[in-house]
């Protein structure tokens, strides 16, 4: 079976950087992909994406060597195995609880013993190449979403779940969980305080973290505080930030701003 490369990476403790797709659009998910990005993954939750879409992207994808990922819209277990029989090497399941919803998650992404995933990995096994089911179960990888106030509560418990793979964290919605105001990049210090202390624990039980970020600054900051992986904004924030300076400019005017979205 295909290595998942960026799995490997974060097992030997190495950190990757990655980008977030958020349009629906096959042209723009390869050429990310082309651009040397450790991994990319197609945001069903938030993106302007659905599952017709996600079948499009994911071959796209597949002409480079990125590692194709997916945020499932919830943690469903059939969600999540319809978005792996479709070629993702990985999931990240946003909103994750306690370690009941964990298990749910983990389960999902393994064939029997280990799991539930129903077998009838369609594309999956196209891509992924001959061994795919006796080896899916150590290659594809499952990461919980810590960004909740209860999912804060029991981090140790979610964090030791066995078969995860990782914990991402959603800056904005830990903010939220945690009464501060919404700035899609958070410049508290409560909040990177509480980042620390979820690496703290991800350390302890030698499972990798995540973070996501809209800048280059912040990008540059969690890698240096030593995150396994860490996503660089999305394709649409680069090109509305790219065009929205480069139009100030031509103008010799002052660039507007605009509310976050936190891509």
């Amino acid at each position: 079976m295909r290595e998942n490369t960026a799995l490997s990476a974060w097992r030997a403790g190495e950190q990757t950087i990655g980008c977030w797709l958020s349009l629906a659009n096959t042209y723009t998910a390869e050429a990310i992909a082309n651009l040397g990005f450790d991994w990319v993954c197609v945001d069903l939750q938030h993106g302007m994406i659905d599952y017709t879409d996600l079948v499009n992207m994911l071959p796209a994808i597949s002409t480079t060597a990125t590692t194709p990922l997916v945020r499932v819209p919830w943690n469903e277990p059939y969600e999540i195995m319809k978005v792996l029989d479709a070629g993702a090497y990985g999931v990240i399941v946003p909103m994750v609880n306690n370690r009941a919803e964990a298990e749910q998650a983990v389960a999902a992404c393994k064939y029997p013993p280990q799991g539930n995933r129903s077998y009838g990995p369609m594309r999956a096994a196209l891509y992924g190449g001959k061994g795919y089911a006796q080896e899916a179960n150590d290659q594809i990888a499952c990461i919980a979403m810590i960004e909740t106030k209860e999912g804060i509560e029991k981090l140790e418990e979610i964090v030791s779940t066995p078969g995860l793979c990782g914990i991402y964290i959603g800056p904005a919605d830990l903010a939220l969980a945690m009464g501060l105001p919404v700035s899609g990049d958070q410049p508290q210090e409560e909040h990177l305080d509480m980042v620390k202390h979820i690496q703290s624990v991800c350390r302890q039980h030698k499972v990798p973290l995540g973070i996501h970020t809209s800048s280059l600054e912040y990008t540059q900051k969690y890698l240096a505080l030593g995150l396994n992986f860490v996503t660089m904004g999305s394709e649409s924030g680069h090109m509305m930030k790219n065009a929205a300076r480069e139009l100030a400019q031509a103008r010799g005017v002052q660039q507007n701003q605009r509310e976050s979205t936190g891509y």
